[in-house]
């Protein structure tokens, strides 16, 4: 019989043991800190987009940025390249999906922005398809990823990979990590002003 008790117990359990390791991701998130501050201090933009959970994470970071995240400041340039319903449709309809996002990058990115596809496996053929075009612009491009890295290790120019096999435990890292730089750039950007 199932236990609910316990499978809260287990997921738990598994979201604080590989929280116990996110010190050591400490040099790559800087070095992301550090990116999408640049880029915003040159007049770039910071570009998310992932798929299905992804999506929702890509669109939440985006508007923590143009909003804000604690601190009353400036809008900040962001955008999530997976909320344009028309685009998304029209591209995977004349198409194909696995260069959805390649697409909007070729009419969207500058070299001054920062671009971050988000996904778990990396191997997401429209994220790295999406990566490798923001790389010929010239953009800096940063994976959100997990498990091994997949191909997605060997397009970004700055992968995070969090070393775990569920989902669900590597998108909770990837928004601890959003939340963090949302954190970090607040306080950087009103300290510029």
């Amino acid at each position: 019989m199932f236990d609910l008790k316990q499978c809260y117990r287990d997921n738990l359990q598994q979201h604080l043991s590989l929280f116990q390791t996110m010190e050591s991701y400490l040099p790559e998130v800087e070095q992301l800190a550090i990116e999408c501050f640049d880029a915003l201090g040159k007049g770039g933009k910071i570009v998310f987009f992932g798929n299905g959970g992804s999506a929702a994470d890509s669109q939440h970071l985006a508007a923590e940025f143009v909003v804000r995240f604690k601190k009353e400041r400036r809008a900040l340039a962001s955008i999530a390249l997976t909320t344009d319903t028309s685009i998304l449709t029209a591209h995977t309809n004349d198409y194909e999906f696995d260069t959805v996002f390649a697409r909007q990058v070729q009419a969207l990115i500058k070299p001054e922005d920062v671009v971050i596809g988000l996904t778990t496996s990396g191997t997401s053929a429209n994220i790295n398809l999406g990566l490798e075009a923001a790389n010929e612009i010239g953009a800096y491009t940063v994976a959100f990823t997990g498990r091994d890295g997949g191909q997605v290790k060997d397009i970004a120019n700055l992968p995070i990979i969090i070393k775990n096999d569920i989902t669900a435990r590597i998108q909770e890292a990837h928004m601890f990590i959003g939340h963090w730089l949302c954190e970090v750039i607040d306080e950087l950007v009103t300290q510029d002003d």
